[in-house]
C-alpha cells in the first residue's frame, strides 16, 4: 500500500500537474506556430528522442519530472517560461 501524501506534498503535486499543462500548451503552440508537426520534427526541435518527446507532449498521465523536461523544451525553443509559484 502506498503511504498517504501530506497536505504539502499534495499541493506540490497539484501545482506540478497544473504547470505541466501550462507548459505543454506553451510548447505545443510554439511548435504549431513554427509549422513543426511531425513527431520526428518535434523531437528534433526540443532535443529529445522521438518516443520520449511524443510521450511528453501527448501524455495524459502526469509523471514526476515532466515539469523539468517541459521547461527545458520551452527554453530550447527560446520561450519565456512563466514562474508559477503557489501563493
Amino acid at each position: 500500500m502506498k503511504p498517504k501524501l501530506t497536505a504539502e506534498e499534495r499541493r506540490q503535486r497539484d501545482a506540478d500537474r497544473l504547470q505541466t499543462i501550462r507548459l505543454r500548451m506553451l510548447v505545443g503552440q510554439a511548435l504549431h506556430d513554427r509549422g513543426i508537426k511531425t513527431p520526428a520534427a518535434i523531437a528534433a526541435a526540443i532535443g529529445m528522442p522521438v518516443a520520449e518527446a511524443t510521450k511528453l507532449m501527448t501524455g495524459k498521465q502526469w509523471r514526476a519530472g515532466d515539469v523539468a523536461l517541459l521547461e527545458a523544451a520551452a527554453m530550447r525553443l527560446g520561450l519565456l517560461v512563466p514562474d508559477v509559484t503557489p501563493r
